[in-house]
């Protein structure tokens, strides 16, 4: 059948669920019925009380993206001669120098993802907000494209177009269950009938959880209330704005406050997340009929707000005057790392989420969600989204309530890029993780796990390490201990921690041809061979990069980047994938929790494991890129000899049982080597100067093989594979664009990741990773810029907090580019 034809119920007629039908009947789809619990016009969820805010700067690109279509297919729609976007633009305050410097950073975050922007000094903000008392701020970030969607009026204009594509949307039907038949959905069920379905889309908002919990789906949202108030008439705004519009000057933020307002016509509204965290159960909400007002609209707590209206009076001294006359409590949605949640599930075919989802990315989600059920795939990056980003560990009741409530808290907060979260910690931790603690650890967090970055018990290697002093910013979550760890890298020997990556077994018959059919390297190979190769989408998009090491001849482990790669495999291997296999199935697991991995690195590293083990470590009988199944003292271990870092060694894993015994074997072995445990940062600062990729940082599906610079990891002449169409008639030398390393010409100057490059003085590209190079000592940063720019010895500028920083395109890798480290 046809996608197209498909029957397709979309729960919830808010923004996103109208913007949904109103995008998939762009494309076609004919047969959709979006079902809503409430009135159509005012359905009581979220888009019925939201204030419209659309700042578009965000760290993420992804958001930045969404606000930017959401801005723009609103400013093209209108309802009655009114318009559905209101381009008041945003200004953003700062009453503290924390604030001043964070409101530099994000002006260069939107340079870099095109949004015009402007700093301004406190006149220059008073003179947009007459209102504002100037002796009270150091300064502001104007973005004049920003402004006010009208959520409900967004709503109605695209009901009726989707409408008068054949869309049909349905007020008064609450859903009751979802039926489901061999992994798949087959009808929605409400009170007032049943719809046969092919496609089920939960837009429901907050009530998400509960229409995810009837298809057999959990959805990590937590709803919680937000405080909204209006104040009365203000002689200042009497006949400046036009009722009909309600607003001309720009939405105002006071994050140091948390705080946001914005006009009615002549008040103001206050937004507040200034109070503590008010999580709803959804399930105890009562219908829209019962409700005093909506649903969504919870009684106002004075109490909650009187602390945010004292910082709104010295802010706006003219609200001394007035007071507020009507507030409430409105329910929105939250997930645990503060992003919408989309996709496929995978356990049930056929039901989609598109959740957490606020007005401000509506209809970039809607679009990215219709372009993924019509092509297969979004037309943009949107894996910081996805369903299955989300470990076991991170899906838990407990830990979605407990994450939700601290973003909420957090929403406005100067969030550093490395800041871990603080609680629940600690929740995964490796084998070694006593030991670490003993060598002093300084653990930052990813996917729930601890990961050191640094040990103090390297401090007085440091000593002698001579580095330029650093700013506040970049020495947060940084010590000079890291130096001192890569140069033991370099010159002796370190054990890394690499537990947390994510580690896979493929296997059976069909094994090898399965992981031909899905990756672009050449697989067919003897066993104990190890292979860098690529997961991409139907477009040629990087999806992932993987090591994929055949320990025997139905036998692969695969090192991978997180869950959606799990994901990926086994939705090809359930869809058929296996189907094209010569010998017949395939099976695939995650063995994470239960194994770890010790990284030997360093030009000791043969000193400190040959006499560990009986077999050969030797170059000539285990050279680089092989594996093999060994001991290393009583320890049963998969070795295989490869560098993340650039220097000789082996990934050492074995089962987390005799984890701790691999630790301290190692450890022992390696005194009279002067082994150290090394963590992340200098593990990160090694990896740039050798030029190794991270994915979901320096390339995503937005970007090819051959300009992320991994083309030699494609093989399009071993065969079919996922993505080898898309790549025909492509090469280096056909490439746009080009991931570009970079180094700073100030051996002092440091960029953290994200900032604007400048080539020929105007915005090119934009930075991916960057650390300080110990080696090379300098800033490495890596970025993508037009193939034009991208060339050895052309000199740039990066943004950095306002200043432009010089730098030049460097050739690459910067360390050892012959490889005689690593094979020696």
């Amino acid at each position: 059948m046809n996608a197209r034809n498909k029957r397709v119920v979309i729960v919830g007629a808010g923004i996103v669920g109208c913007s949904l039908a109103d995008e998939l009947t762009a494309r076609g789809w004919r047969d959709i019925t979006v079902l809503e619990q409430g009135p159509l016009l005012a359905p009581g969820g979220s888009t019925s009380h939201a204030p419209g805010l659309v700042f578009r700067t965000s760290p993420s690109k992804t958001l930045t993206d969404f606000a930017t279509y959401t801005v723009e297919k609103f400013s093209s729609l209108e309802v009655d001669g009114l318009p559905c976007f209101n381009p008041v633009g945003g200004l953003e305050i700062a009453t503290s120098e924390e604030r001043w410097a964070d409101l530099h950073r994000k002006a260069g975050l939107a340079a870099s993802w095109g949004v015009r922007g402007e700093l301004l000094g406190p006149a220059q903000c008073a003179e947009l907000w007459p209102l504002l008392d100037p002796d009270r701020i150091l300064g502001g970030f104007h973005t004049p494209d920003d402004g006010l969607a009208r959520a409900l009026l967004a709503s109605r204009a695209q009901m009726e177009r989707a409408t008068a594509h054949g869309a049909r949307f349905l007020e008064r039907h609450t859903v009751t269950a979802i039926e489901r038949e061999d992994g798949r959905v087959t009808a929605v069920v409400t009170d007032r009938g049943t719809f046969p379905a092919d496609i089920v889309v939960s837009a429901a908002g907050f009530w998400g959880p509960l229409i995810g919990a009837m298809a057999g789906v959990p959805v990590p949202l937590q709803p919680l209330a937000h405080q909204y108030a209006r104040t009365g008439p203000l002689p200042e705004l009497a006949g400046l704005n036009d009722p009909r519009t309600e607003a001309s000057r720009p939405i105002l933020r006071f994050q140091d406050r948390d705080l946001y307002f914005r006009e009615h016509t002549d008040r103001i509204g206050i937004g507040s997340y200034a109070h503590r965290p008010l999580p709803v159960d959804p399930a105890r909400l009562p219908a829209y009929d019962e409700a005093p007002v909506m649903p969504s609209s919870l009684p106002f707590t004075a109490e909650d707000f009187a602390p945010s209206w004292d910082d709104s009076v010295e802010l706006l001294p003219a609200l001394g005057a007035s007071r507020v006359e009507e507030g409430f409590n409105g329910v929105f949605s939250f997930t645990p790392d503060g992003m919408p949640v989309i996709g496929e599930s995978r356990e049930v075919r056929g039901f989609w989420l598109a959740e957490a989802v606020w007005v401000t990315h509506s209809a970039g989600v809607a679009r990215a969600v219709a372009e993924w059920m019509t092509d297969g795939r979004p037309g943009m990056d949107v894996h910081e989204c996805d369903l299955y980003r989300f470990e076991d560990a991170q899906r838990s009741p407990a830990y979605v309530a407990e994450r939700g409530a601290q973003n909420f808290v957090e929403v406005y907060d100067v969030i550093h890029p490395l800041q871990p979260m603080e609680q629940p910690r600690p929740l995964r931790v490796s084998p070694f993780h006593l030991r670490q603690r003993e060598l002093g650890g300084y653990f930052l967090e990813a996917a729930g796990w601890e990961r050191p970055h640094w040990y103090e018990a390297n401090a007085p290697l440091a000593e002698s390490i001579d580095l330029p002093p650093r700013d506040a910013w970049s020495a947060r979550y940084w010590s000079p201990i890291a130096a001192a760890e890569a140069r033991v890298t370099r010159e002796r020997v370190a054990l890394y921690d690499m537990t947390p990556l994510k580690r896979l077994t493929v296997t059976g018959p069909g094994a090898l041809d399965f992981l031909q059919r899905m990756t672009t390297n050449q697989l067919a190979k003897k066993p104990g061979a190890v292979t860098y190769t690529l997961l991409l989408d139907e477009a040629g998009g990087i999806r992932s990069d993987l090591t994929v090491a055949r320990l025997s001849e139905r036998h692969f482990q695969v090192g991978a980047n997180g869950g959606l790669d799990l994901d990926w495999l086994l939705r090809h291997a359930a869809e058929g994938g296996t189907s094209r296999s010569k010998t017949g199935g395939v099976h695939i697991a995650d063995i994470t929790p239960g194994t770890c991995c010790i990284g030997v690195w360093g030009p000791l590293a043969r000193d400190l494991v040959q006499p560990l083990t009986r077999d050969d470590f030797s170059h000539e009988a285990f050279g680089y890129f092989k594996a093999r199944q060994t001991y290393i003292g009583h320890v049963p271990v998969t070795a295989m000899r490869l560098s993340y870092v650039g220097e000789l060694g082996w990934e050492l894993y074995t089962t987390a049982d005799m984890g701790l015994r691999l630790w301290d074997t190692l450890w022992e072995a390696g005194q009279r080597h002067g082994v150290i445990a090394a963590g992340r940062s200098a593990f990160n600062s090694l990896r740039l100067e050798k030029g190794y990729r991270a994915w979901g940082h320096d390339m995503t599906t937005e970007h090819d093989p051959y300009e992320a610079g991994v083309g030699f990891a494609v093989r399009m002449d071993k065969g079919d594979f996922v993505g080898r169409a898309a790549l025909e008639g492509r090469g280096a030398e056909t490439a746009a664009r080009r991931l570009t390393c970079l180094t700073l010409d100030d051996p002092a100057a440091v960029v953290m990741g994200k900032e604007p490059v400048y080539a020929d003085g105007v915005p090119a590209g934009y930075v991916t990773s960057a650390s300080y190079g110990y080696t090379i000592g300098r800033t490495v940063a890596y970025a993508w810029l037009p193939a034009a720019a991208a060339v050895p010895g052309a000199p740039v500028h990066i943004e950095y907090f306002g200043e432009k920083v010089p730098a030049t395109v460097a050739a690459e890798p910067l360390f050892d580019p012959r490889m005689e480290r690593i094979r020696r």
